[in-house]
């Protein structure tokens, strides 16, 4: 897990567009564009939408441990938690920000205490697979397994279960790109497992490492933004 924590730290600041293709059985594609910003020295983030029209301006905003919803038409912030959808696709707050993942999860163990991990292969990929449970509870999911390769530590999936030990998600990383000695995710597929049929496509677009003025991050800068 700190390995696999490592390897995507930046702690740096991130400015990008993120598209969201949401597939909903039965209604065809719909597309959202953001405006992303991210700083991970204190996991920080800011995502305001710029498509489709009907939903143009609303927002969202991650500022220590307050996490808001912004609303163009009542012009209002709200409390959420990580498992808020964003924008009424099945992308969660959580999937959008960057958190060190040893603080939401500890290892899961066996009924002899030992850690549940074993090795296989991902389709032709070595890598490791374990399962973790939630050390807080503000946390997308209580309970995932994940893939993660064994050579360079890079997550390539993940399945989410909610308390009940229902799978609700199963999350496909497909590519990363790295940016100074790190990796970042820039394309990533989630699947419904509840609702079966629905599908989630993440794209992560024109990556800029600038520094990020600290105005970026304060419901001020969203409420401009959104004029």
């Amino acid at each position: 897990m700190k390995k696999m924590e490592e390897i995507t730290d930046l702690k740096s600041d991130v400015t990008a567009r993120v598209n969201i293709t949401q597939r909903k059985v039965g209604q065809g594609d719909k597309v959202y564009e953001y405006l992303y910003y991210r700083r991970d020295c204190d996991d920080a983030f800011l995502a305001v939408t710029l498509a489709p029209e009907s939903e143009k301006g609303n927002g969202y905003l991650r500022v220590e441990d307050n996490f808001w919803m912004y609303r163009i038409n009542t012009r209002t912030f709200q409390h959420i938690n990580r498992d808020e959808n964003i924008s009424g696709t099945d992308v969660k707050a959580g999937d959008l920000e960057r958190r060190k993942f040893t603080e939401l999860y500890a290892p899961a163990t066996n009924s002899n205490g030992e850690e549940i991990l074993s090795e296989e292969m991902l389709g032709k990929i070595p890598v490791y697979k374990f399962e973790v449970i939630a050390k807080v509870n503000d946390v997308t999911y209580p309970k995932m397994v994940v893939w993660v390769r064994k050579d360079n530590f890079l997550q390539l999936k993940a399945q989410s279960y909610s308390l009940s030990q229902t799978l609700m998600q199963t999350a496909y990383y497909l590519k990363y790109t790295p940016i100074q000695d790190k990796y970042i995710w820039v394309n990533a597929l989630f699947v419904d497992e509840f609702e079966k049929g629905n599908k989630t496509i993440v794209e992560i677009l024109q990556i800029s490492t600038e520094k990020i003025d600290d105005s970026v991050f304060t419901k001020a800068y969203l409420e401009n933004l959104s004029k």
